[in-house]
């Protein structure tokens, strides 16, 4: 491991420091490129106006010609956190809005991941279609569903899709579904500045346009209009468990919704599992909304049906929430059971591979008959990080007819787009790639499973030709060091209070220690006793068991816990150079 200190320009820092801004979130967010304290203004108003969304404008005007006539709209959802929220977004937000018109027609489907697959698949628009609904709209998904769209439209359905994945690739062109609306950032001609948007800002963006469409048609006017700002705690949720890049607008979402569940307003489902996750809303961070709120929605869609989620996210009735957060909450403990087993199974079979003393190969492919598919994306990720290499998990499919076909989840590192290489193993071995698609850090792929050994020779002969010595050398980047006069409790909370994740890395500082003593605390976790600049302060580094040196350099996040009702700062090590 490389830690590498972050560079600061002195010249931004300092005017941040004269804007007013603490002297130490001054140099935090000039090292992450912010120049003027303007640019960390999370006013509503200054989200990029819905019409820059190409073809926002054309979805709002045919939603509300739908809601005047009557029709209903059935959501076709995705069963991951993103698309639970854009689901939940999208209900609630048009019923919201129809609530003036006495019109409320609009229900939702989620595709289950082991019988139906991903997307909006020819069966699954039958299924809306034997609902009854004149409309089908998707969230977070249908850009690549090119056979869906079709059989939507031959069922007489009017359809549109809104989406932020990248378009499907046939044989070499991009190809959109045709005869519908689509609104995606990602598609040509979508000149929309915020092309990280997650699938549920998207549909918090139709939204924004479909509002603004009824005010012109004088449905109600800016006084009366109904305030769908009340759905901004969804969005921020989505966004943020989606891990797109925060980039201006997303972080004046994700601000906007946080800033709202501090003050208590949000939906009873999300109120209901911040309870279960022992985490206090008044103090919520993107942090919560990543690692306990998102898991724990995702898991429904990963092991049992993501409509307990969504229904999570949808009951205005506290009992019923809190039964159901509950029952996610249980979902996601079986869901950690299984995949540590998984993990650890994937690292026996790695290790076989290849010998402890020599480096991983380029790229890591794992299959075992037993893997569960709805966990292949956290193991992925996890030996991801653990050998930094870009690693693909695969599991055989669960579907009927389908026993021999593997589904398999990928994740990468810096410098290697992972679908572009499944574009190239498709290119190079036509055949082996029944599906693909997905981003650069995470992507996913159905094979046979008869072709899995030529899979693994062509996924690592593409790392081995795009990956050098440079981009496989494990590095992180960090903030430098501390000064102690910041290691304080109030200072974890000012740093807690700001949106940080991808793309705007929380706050990592690093520097050398001294090691006091050091145990194993439930048999996975090292506490340390540390000091720094000569003081003492503890330590905590989850996940490692091997010992470290008296003296090393450590990157560590800040962190506050309380013991005989006091409030003490501790570090959460996250890699040390030994």
């Amino acid at each position: 491991m490389k830690i590498i200190t972050r560079d600061v320009p002195p010249r931004a820092a300092w005017a941040l420091e004269q804007a007013g801004l603490h002297p130490l979130l001054a140099r935090l967010f000039a090292a992450r490129g912010i120049t003027t304290k303007e640019q960390l203004d999370d006013a509503l108003g200054l989200l990029i106006p819905p019409a820059q969304m190409l073809n926002a404008t054309t979805a709002a005007k045919q939603l509300a010609d739908a809601m005047a006539a009557g029709q209903r709209l059935c959501i076709v959802a995705d069963y991951d956190c993103d698309g639970a929220t854009a689901c939940a977004v999208g209900v609630r937000g048009l019923k919201l809005l129809g609530a003036p018109m006495g019109w409320d027609r609009v229900e939702y489907l989620v595709p289950d991941r082991v019988t139906d697959g991903y997307g909006l698949t020819p069966s699954i628009a039958q299924r809306v279609k034997q609902r009854g609904a004149d409309w089908l709209v998707t969230v977070d998904n249908g850009i690549a569903s090119v056979a869906g769209v079709r059989a939507a439209r031959e069922a007489g359905l009017n359809v549109l899709v809104t989406d932020h994945h990248l378009p499907a690739v046939i044989d070499g062109t991009v190809t959109l579904p045709t005869d519908c609306t689509i609104v995606n950032p990602n598609q040509p001609g979508c000149g929309f500045e915020s092309k990280s948007i997650a699938g549920v800002g998207v549909m918090f963006y139709v939204l924004l346009a479909l509002r603004a469409e009824l005010r012109e048609r004088g449905v109600f006017d800016a006084k009366t209009q109904p305030k769908i700002d009340t759905l901004l705690p969804l969005v921020a949720l989505g966004t943020v468990a989606d891990v797109v890049r925060l980039d201006a607008n997303n972080r004046r979402l994700v601000a906007q919704g946080l800033k709202r569940v501090r003050a208590g307003a949000m939906p009873p489902g999300m109120a209901a599992l911040f309870a279960v996750a022992a985490r206090q809303p008044a103090k919520a961070s993107a942090f919560d909304f990543g690692f306990a709120l998102g898991p724990r929605l995702n898991a429904a869609g990963r092991l049992a049906d993501m409509t307990l989620g969504i229904e999570c996210l949808l009951t205005d009735d506290p009992g019923r929430a809190d039964e159901l957060a509950r029952t996610l909450d249980g979902i996601n403990r079986e869901r950690k059971s299984i995949e540590g087993e998984m993990r650890e199974q994937a690292l026996m079979i790695v290790e076989e591979l290849f010998d402890e003393s020599e480096e991983p190969p380029p790229a890591i492919t794992v299959f075992d008959p037993d893997f569960h598919e709805g966990v292949v994306g956290i193991v992925a990720s996890r030996l991801k990080d653990k050998l930094h290499r870009p690693t693909f998990v695969f599991a055989a499919s669960g579907a009927t007819g389908k026993e021999h076909e593997l589904k398999g989840s990928g994740r990468s590192i810096p410098g290697f787009h992972l679908r572009d290489a499944l574009d190239l193993v498709a290119k190079r071995h036509p055949g082996v790639l029944l599906r693909f698609g997905g981003h650069a850090m995470a992507a996913g792929c159905t094979i046979d499973e008869e072709h899995i050994d030529t899979f693994e020779q062509a996924f690592a002969q593409v790392a081995h030709e795009w990956l050098d010595a440079a981009t496989l050398q494990r590095r992180l980047e960090a903030d430098g060091a501390l000064d102690r006069q910041y290691r304080r409790a109030d200072l974890v909370d000012t740093l807690h209070a700001e949106v940080w994740g991808q793309g705007f890395a929380p706050p990592v500082f690093c520097e050398e220690v001294q090691v006091v003593s050091q145990r194993l605390v439930g048999e996975k976790h090292l506490a340390l006793k540390l000091k720094h600049q000569g003081e003492p302060v503890d330590g905590m580094w989850f996940g490692r068991t091997e010992p470290l040196p008296s003296t090393v350099k450590i990157a560590f996040r800040l962190d506050a816990d309380e013991w005989q009702g006091q409030r003490r700062v501790r570090f959460l090590i996250e890699a040390a150079e030994v």
